[in-house]
């Protein structure tokens, strides 16, 4: 006997499969109150977690212990170094282009071998100094050191980057927790989507990543922290520092009634404040309070729901993490929006990896799912 999940009806065609059943995701999911759970737990008790561990947690599903956690860190590290064709790609890229664009094509040049579990191991250990490298050289910051076998994950990666008068320790903080919150996000987001459908075709997993990274790269997906903050700023341009709650809520009003965008609120499936949105506010709050553009984040979280609510077709007035992602960046001192996007892939690549081994070597008893081919109805215009 069949059990009906879903019943299709003509509503539901041209939405972009919003909502439609397609197969499994076993590494995480989003209650539309709760927000995300990886393996099972929410975020919310997981944010005290090092990339590793929560690594570990995606890729076997459950909590390493500490012989675990130790074993699997040296893998990464013995991993973690680029090959030179890599390297030497990324040198030739041009600078003209958004840094998504060389991240996708770098991703490319990713040595791969016919196992989609080793690749993933590489892939995961080798991101952050492919990323490093791409934005080092996209900003003009110069050479990017070797990973080094005596620092953790992200540790690696912000002694990597080369940022303009960093203060590395509160760097790596904001890395790691922006890191962590970005893994995964349930298997039908648009980048995981694209990535596994194009290793349905039984594409490598580089080629696949590098799909996805395209994916990623638009407005309505991973570019929106990016514009999230260039909202926030905007706002800040217009009122100031000093700006109130009234105030914040006037202007809101004011774009709303000339049809202008507010960003940063709203979510497909959530209905509630994000809760990687949420950590995220109680880090700034606790550390970067009187930045100016944090200030105006938090208003905008305040008075944002309370004008969006007043509209019956919204139907999640709450911020998502976009709407401060990009401002807690900024006030730890990576204040270069062009790099967001790069740095969110930096973090999904992990989570889609680890989806496309399940959907390509585990799933089916180990068979693998089959290509993937949804059906069209031909429409005479």
């Amino acid at each position: 006997m069949v059990k009906v999940l879903f019943e299709v009806t003509e509503d539901h065609l041209n939405t972009g499969l919003r909502g439609y059943p397609v197969g499994y995701c076993t590494t995480s999911y989003v209650d539309p109150i709760k927000g995300l759970f990886y393996r099972g737990k929410a975020v919310s008790e997981l944010a005290h977690f090092t990339p590793e561990q929560m690594i570990y947690l995606l890729k076997h599903g459950k909590e390493p212990n500490k012989t675990e956690l130790s074993t699997f860190s040296d893998e990464l590290k013995k991993r973690a170094t680029c090959p030179d064709r890599v390297i030497d790609h990324i040198k030739q890229l041009p600078r003209s282009c958004h840094p998504m664009k060389l991240f996708s094509s770098a991703l490319l040049m990713l040595e791969t071998t016919s196992d989609y579990q080793e690749d993933c191991q590489n892939l995961i250990a080798q991101i952050p100094h492919l990323v490093a490298m791409v934005i080092n050289h996209h900003a003009g910051w110069g050479d990017t050191p070797t990973p080094s076998q005596k620092l953790g994950y992200m540790e690696n990666f912000t002694d990597m980057i080369q940022v303009p008068n960093a203060d590395k320790k509160r760097l790596t903080e904001v890395f790691k927790l922006f890191n962590i919150l970005h893994y995964d996000h349930g298997g039908g987001n648009l980048s995981t989507f694209v990535g596994k459908a194009v290793a349905s075709g039984l594409e490598d997993l580089a080629g696949s990543a590098s799909a996805a990274m395209c994916a990623l790269a638009g407005p309505r997906h991973g570019k929106a922290n990016q514009d999230c903050l260039a909202f926030v700023q905007s706002v800040l341009d217009t009122l100031g520092d000093s700006a109130t709650g009234d105030q914040v809520e006037d202007l809101i009003r004011k774009k709303l009634a000339s049809k202008e965008l507010v960003y940063g609120f709203g979510h497909a499936v959530l209905r509630a404040e994000d809760a990687r949105a949420t950590i995220l506010y109680d880090y700034a709050e606790k550390h970067f309070q009187d930045n100016p553009l944090v200030k105006i984040a938090l208003l905008l979280r305040e008075r944002g729901p309370k004008v969006l609510k007043e509209n019956e077709k919204i139907s999640n007035p709450y911020p998502n993490v976009d709407a401060v992602s990009g401002t807690v960046l900024s006030a730890a001192g990576f204040g270069y929006p062009e790099y967001f996007t790069t740095l969110f892939g930096l973090s999904r690549v992990v989570g889609i990896a680890i989806q496309i081994v399940y959907e390509r070597a585990q799933a089916r008893d180990g068979k693998g799912l089959p290509i993937y081919r949804p059906k069209y109805l031909y429409l005479p215009t």
